[in-house]
This record gives C-alpha cells, structure tokens and sequence, in this order.
C-alpha cells in the first residue's frame, strides 16, 4: 500500500515524521488503530511493547488480530499486520511488561514521543514516571464505551498523570457481603469469594460465612450466646466453608444446603439485621419450581442474555461443581484453580450461586452477560471510539513534531453531541500541579497509619509500591540513617516483620525513598493515627488535611448528641459501613472518573463551560465475548 503525505505535509514535518522514533505501549484496541495510523502517516521507527496474548474476544475491535493468531504475541502479530500498510516501515515488537527493569531511563530516553494504549492504571503511573525522568513528551489516552481521552504531558509544562488524584477502587464491608446484600454485585462478590474458597487460594479477608461480630448487631460480649440462640432456633450446625475444599468433599446437594439454608438460618436468628429489612428466605435443594415466564430456552435472545429460572440456576450450580472438581484434580498436589471470566465453568458457578442468593435475600436477578460485566470489571469496548481516539493521538503527536506544544490540548470524546453539536470538547492544557508528590520540583507526601501496627513489609508492599506506586523502593529513615527498606534482595529482609515504632518512626517522621529504576525520589512524611480508616491513606496536603481534621473534630462536638441517637453513631445509620475495617475490594462496573471541568475550552463560552465534563478513562476496557 502506498503512502502519500506529500500533498499533505510541507517537507520539514515529512522529515521530522520519518526520523522520528516512536514508542506505542500497548497493542489492544486503541494500540491497533495507533500503529495503523503512524503507519499510513509516514512514521518509519516505531517500537511497540505488550505483554498480552490475543484472545477471542479481542477478534471484533482488534482488527490487526485475526482468528489464527489466537495465542500468540499482541506486539508480534500486530507489528507483522501493520507492516503490510507500510512496509518500509521499521517496527520492532517487545512481548514484555513495560514495568520490567530493562526498559529504564536510557530506553525512553531513545524516543521523540512516546504514544499510552495501555489499559490499566499501575502501567500508565509508571510510563508517567519515566517519561518525566526521561524528559520525553508522553501522549496519554483513554476510551471506554462511546466515551474517550486523548491529552499530553510534558515535564514542567503540563500536569502529569498523577496530579490529580485518582478515585480508589469501590469496597464494600465485610459484613455487607456476608451477612446484608441489598445490591447484584454483593451477590457476585460473594459468589466469587465463595469460588476461592472451595476451588482457589483462600484470604481470610474472603471468608463468606454470617459474620457474628455484624456491628449492626451486638456486641462482642454477645457472640457466644448469638450462636448457641441461632443453633437453638434453627438447629444450625456451624461449619466452616472452607472444609468442604480442605476434604475435597464436593457434593453439590451438601454444599447448596450449607450455603443456602443453614447458613440462612443463622442470619435469621440475628433479630437485628431484620427489624428494618426484607429477612431473607432459606432453600432447600427441592424447593425449586420451574418458571415458565423465565427459563433458559428463550429464543429470541442471545443465549448469556437469557434469564435463569432458579431450577436451571441449580442445574448449573450443581455441573459447575463437578466440572471445576475435575479440573482441580487434574492439578498437582497443593495447586489450585484461579478464578477466570473466560472459563466457562468459573462463570457458570459464579453466575449460578450469586442469582440463587439474590432470590434469597430479594435482590434483582442478573443473566450471565451482566454477571460477567460486573464480576470481570468489563465495560464493552467500541472499535469506533478507540478508532477516533487512535487519530487524536497521531494530530497530537504532529503538532508536538511541530514544535506546537502550546496548540496541543486534552480532547474528550462524548457520548452525545454538546449544545454546539460537537462530539469532541478541546480543553487548554492544565499546568502541572505544585503539591503533585511525581512531578513537583521537590516531590512530598505525607502518609496516615499507626505505626504501632504496620510492619516494615507491609509499608513497601502496600504504602510504597501499591499507594505510592514505585516498583522498586529504597526508604531511609530521616534523622538516624536507618536503611528500612532496600531494593537489593537480601539486605533489609530482616526488617519485614518488625514494626515501624521499632524503629523510633513516630508521628512527624520522615523518610526518604527513592526508586533507582524510575528516577524518583520522594520525602515521606509517617502521620501516626491509630484511627485511620483502612491500613493507611495518603495525603497530599499535610496542612489542609491537619484543617480537615479540625472541622471535623469541631463538627463531632457540635453534633454529638445528635449523632449517638441513631444506631451505629450516624445520621443517615451509615457508620457500620463506613467504619467497618473489614472491608472486601469488589471490582466496580467502570474505572472511569468523571467530574466537573475545571479546563478552558479553546473557544470559551460561558454557557457551555459549566455543562463540560472531564473524563479521566484509566482503561481501554475489555469487552465481553458472547
């Protein structure tokens, strides 16, 4: 295929685009439709990193992808079918993760721009990161649904990818899952718990038996005499899930009876969890009666689309059991099976068991498409919105080429048409954030937790590496020189089960942190609280947070006798939730965050810049193969 730019471009763009080398990480939706473009736009030096395999489900927006390539490399495959656009093109594919340590400093620094078609949010932190250190302009994009991105980031010039704070991932309690579903996705959590303990790798943190300790309940002082009244009433016999799988006794009918009538039953002699809510009802495996008006041989619609009548849902429930039985003793000694949106009869038993026990306690009944949606974080993906976005990505980079930094914009892609009939919303480039803890001049956070508590490990693994997201991580503490944390193996381990108070780290404490491979330094600042809700929180404004902490401890005491009147010292009788620490991460329905705009459109009218939404897509989402 011929390229022609001559008629397009004057001679110096030609030449810039030519020589310039380009990094795509990414080679899913949107990295398909990029490659593609910088082929047929003259890009001769392209490298491309994935670390995935194509999959079936890739095959309706992938179109680099065809069946035949099931399995094999993303990079590999699509570097191969892009180069059929443009052979003279000169395209090197890595089937790698990006965050691997070959690929530090000096490998950015190869590159005049560097393109993200990634689709989750540790990888695009970290290219953020190398590409400030590289000094290298990173083009950053996003879609999900009808909905996408496109935006620039320049050190010094631009906000980075981390200025702005990112929403955490949805959680619910402990005690909500186990004991109070009101919602579909506490049904599917529950079931996907339930898959982990019979068939996986069990977490304490998992565990889907009543939970006795429900603070909506009673107190600690209560529990023995709650259980021996609930066997009393309901001639309970208390057995744990998780000896079902440590004895492999994988009997359908026994398992459907501890889970959907014993179990129940327990929860009903729990009298206060049911003064203001629908009890739920226990089954018994023969309770079941066919429905006509809902049954799995419908027609007229796609067969994940059809509903489930409860018979068929224990039909299921009972084959999924046997077959991911097999599957397990297929395995080696000790081995287990992982939970999989793909496997058939992962989903089945997912699907099955959550619908069984949202008939339980009247919650809505979903079919297995929309199970599948919420158990596996999918958002269908639409060819047409990475195609756009893709196209975005390449003018950006033009203009960059172009030495045009200051016409660059954050584009945003709507579902709908804005009162100018305007699908696409070009905003002015946000100036980067001087409190960001990655990009600022002298990089700063403060850090809740209580030190009496947190261990050494769990501050690298779960403040450093999963708040502060560093791959890597050296921490001294400031003052004494201690070596708390090193990233070369061995020489701290001795550290990891000791607590931070052992170290004299107290409140006001700082560390000073760095990680080697993305060029990072950054100061710690340890805030010790033994309140902090979660094992940790992390603050970017140690000033405005000590504010915070005031209006809210002037409003407790204006509010307190108000507040102790209602069950579980709230208002809204919310606190059980919010305060509860035995929270379960649930996958939410979108990664997407979308809030009010503070950008300038470039062509500003008063009347429609209040109407504009800024949309931050932390993924290019992952569809549903039916």
């Amino acid at each position: 295929m011929a390229i022609h730019i001559n008629g397009v471009f004057n001679n110096n763009l030609i030449n810039s685009i030519k020589s310039c080398k380009v990094l795509v990480v990414g080679a899913g939706g949107i990295g398909c439709e990029l490659l593609k473009n910088l082929v047929l736009t003259g890009f001769e030096d392209i490298e491309v990193i994935d670390l995935d395999t194509i999959d079936v489900s890739n095959l309706n927006r992938q179109f680099l992808f065809q069946k035949q390539h099931v399995g094999k490399s993303k990079s590999q495959v699509a570097r191969e079918s892009a180069l059929r656009f443009n052979p003279k093109s000169n395209i090197v594919s890595y089937h790698d993760s990006i965050i691997s340590p070959e690929y530090g400093v000096s490998f950015y620094k190869r590159f005049t721009l560097v393109m993200n078609a990634l689709d989750n949010r540790t990888a695009r932190n970290h290219v953020n990161r190398m590409c400030l250190a590289a000094n290298i302009p990173l083009i950053e994009s996003g879609s999900s649904g009808y909905l996408g991105q496109v935006t620039v980031i320049q050190k010094g010039l631009t906000e980075c990818y981390e200025c702005q704070p990112k929403p955490v991932q949805k959680t619910f309690p402990g005690c909500t899952i186990r004991n109070t579903p009101s919602e579909p996705i506490h049904c599917i959590v529950w079931s996907k718990h339930l898959f982990n303990q019979l068939f996986g790798e069990t977490d304490d943190d998992e565990d889907v038996s009543p939970d006795a300790a429900d603070p909506e309940q009673v107190g600690e002082a209560g529990k023995n005499a709650l259980a021996s009244e609930s066997n009393d009433k309901g001639n309970v016999n208390r057995v744990s899930t998780r000896m079902w799988a440590s004895s492999r006794n994988y009997d359908p009918k026994k398992i459907f009876h501890k889970l959907f009538h014993d179990d129940i039953q327990y929860l009903l002699s729990m009298d206060k969890l049911w003064q203001k809510r629908r009890p739920p009802i226990p089954l018994k495996w023969d309770d079941f009666i066919e429905d006509e008006s809902c049954t799995s041989s419908k027609d007229d619609l796609i067969k994940d689309q059809r509903p489930w009548s409860l018979a068929h849902c224990r039909e299921v429930f009972s084959k999924s059991i046997d077959d991911l039985k097999k599957k397990l003793n297929a395995l080696k000694e000790g081995d287990h099976l992982v939970w999989d949106k793909d496997d058939d009869s992962s989903m089945d038993f997912v699907t099955a068991c959550s619908n069984i026990r949202a008939y339980i306690f009247g919650i809505q009944q979903k079919t297995r498409f929309d199970v599948k949606s919420m158990a596996g974080n999918i958002i269908p993906a639409i060819a047409t919105t990475n195609a756009i976005v893709a196209g975005l990505i390449v003018l950006q980079g033009i203009k960059i080429l172009q030495e045009k930094m200051n016409e660059c914009k954050t584009i945003y892609l709507n579902r709908k048409p804005n009162p100018r009939k305007r699908l696409l919303v070009p905003c002015v480039l946000d100036k980067p954030n001087p409190k960001c803890y990655v990009c600022s001049e002298k990089p700063e956070v403060a850090v809740q937790l209580n030190v009496e508590e947190m261990t050494v490990k769990t501050l690298e693994e779960k403040v450093l590496k999963g708040g502060l997201n560093m791959v890597a991580p050296d921490a001294v503490v400031d003052g004494t020189g201690t070596i708390l944390i090193s990233s070369e193996p061995g020489e701290t381990d001795a550290n990891n089960d000791k607590i931070l108070k052992d170290f004299n780290i107290i409140d006001g404490t700082r560390l000073s942190c760095d990680d080697f491979l993305q060029n990072y330094n950054l100061l710690v600042t340890i805030l010790h609280s033994k309140e902090v809700e979660g094992e940790f929180k992390i603050v970017g404004d140690h000033e405005k947070l000590k504010k915070e902490q005031e209006e809210a401890f002037n409003k407790k005491e204006q509010n307190g006798k108000a507040e102790t009147a209602v069950p579980g010292g709230s208002k809204d009788g919310f606190a059980s939730i919010v305060d509860d620490d035995d929270d379960l991460v649930c996958l939410d329905d979108s990664d997407v965050r979308i809030e009010e705009a503070k950008k300038r459109k470039s062509e500003p009218e008063p009347s429609e810049v209040s109407k504009t939404k800024k949309i931050k897509l932390d993924s290019e989402h992952e569809i549903i193969s039916i």
